[in-house]
């Protein structure tokens, strides 16, 4: 932000001012001698008026607001004007000597100044001129998770995606604000040069309340490219619900509070074939689809659905009904990574879950993949704060 004090004299105009007019007869003239009636320059006005941006600027910034000031007198007007004529918005200080804007300014706009003061002489001062503001290279959308008065589970991640990789990602994380009703430890973390994730330390306190704000407006997150709006949300922390599955023991145990729920006999991936195990880590759940269709040409199936599915990775792995498989729920593990329960059984936990519950995976031959835009629990908490920007 630029900032400069003009001085307004009677013998020096500028685009910037209007002053009481006076002439000079002779450039050579002593101090003093030639010029108007009577031979004396006419005292310049107390008052003195500063503008933030100043007046000609050609690249200013938005994510501030416009700052008028008067020193040694009182604002009687200040008009900020775009280029149709529209005034800005503001309002003064009680003394009416700082005039600031409100809401905000636009990219690549031309404003102008018409302020004027009363100074302690009696004399009045005036401020006229323009600037330009800031005009972004690329501007860009950014969008927020979860949404406005969403109820969610309590491994649930912030997320903020931005349409094209930030190059400047320190500057783009300081303007996420995470503000929750009760103390939580939490970090961001760049998932990706478009996606920073917020998630607490331990899973989020039930019934917490959390506003995210976004103040991206503004702000170059590098190469010129500059965020279209800010974005913002308030969400709700709902009931302490966890998943537990032991692969090994053929069951899915459901927590509420720290205290088992229920109890469900399941199938889960392949043992002997690695690949298609059901992978160790915490997951969240993601979506919950009453009816969902599975495609996987590799182990010969396409087009088949089934009912109550909750996804819980972006590689393919779901807790759902599949009654085909009735005869291995409880004593073998054979799905191609899903978590399979009978009907009544996953009809029972798809109405207790809410997305964002955790589902913790243990026992498995094979970890889960850290590639995905959702792997905030599969990092420890060191690796997670180390992908901070900040």
């Amino acid at each position: 932000m630029f900032e400069r004090r003009t001085v307004f004299k009677a013998a020096l105009a500028t685009s910037a001012t209007v002053l009481v007019a006076a002439c000079s007869s002779d450039d050579s003239a002593a101090p003093g001698t030639g010029g108007a009636a009577g031979g004396d320059v006419p005292e310049q006005p107390k008052a003195q008026i500063t503008a933030t941006p100043v007046v000609g600027a050609k690249d200013a910034p938005v994510s501030q607001p416009v700052v008028l000031k008067v020193a040694e007198g009182k604002f009687t007007d200040v008009k900020v004007t775009n280029a149709e004529g529209k005034v800005v918005e503001g309002d003064f200080d009680a003394e009416k000597t700082t005039w600031t804007s409100k809401g905000q300014l636009g990219y690549g706009k031309s404003y102008t100044y018409a302020a004027k003061a009363a100074g302690t002489d009696s004399k009045e001062a005036q401020l006229t001129g323009a600037f330009d503001t800031v005009k972004p290279a690329k501007e860009i959308r950014v969008t927020l998770n979860p949404g406005d008065d969403a109820e969610v589970g309590v491994a649930m991640p912030i997320s903020v995606k931005f349409a094209s990789p930030v190059k400047d990602k320190a500057a783009a994380q300081k303007a996420l604000v995470v503000e929750p009703s009760q103390k939580v430890e939490g970090e961001w973390a760049w998932l990706s040069d478009k996606q920073a994730d917020w998630r607490p330390k331990e899973y989020w306190p039930a019934g917490t309340s959390v506003k995210v704000t976004a103040k991206v407006y503004g702000i170059d997150l590098g190469g010129g490219m500059y965020a279209k709006d800010d974005v913002s949300t308030e969400f709700k922390i709902g009931r302490n619900q966890v998943v537990k599955i032991n692969t090994p023991d053929h069951v899915m145990k459901v927590y509420r509070n720290g205290k088992e729920s229920a109890s469900y006999p399941a199938s889960n991936g392949l043992d002997s074939v690695t690949d298609r195990n059901t992978p160790n880590g915490t997951f969240i759940v993601m979506t919950k689809e009453p009816t969902a269709r599975f495609d996987n040409a590799r182990y010969g199936y396409t087009n088949v659905n089934k009912k109550w599915a909750c996804r819980i990775s972006n590689h393919g792995e779901y807790i759902h009904e599949n009654q085909d498989n009735a005869s291995a729920i409880g004593n073998t593990n054979n799905s191609h990574g899903c978590v399979n329960l009978l009907d009544k059984d996953a009809k029972a936990y798809f109405d207790s879950a809410m997305i964002g519950d955790p589902v913790e995976v243990t026992g498995s031959k094979l970890n889960a993949v850290t590639t995905s835009d959702v792997m905030d629990w599969l990092l420890d908490w060191k690796t997670w704060q180390s992908k901070s920007a900040l």
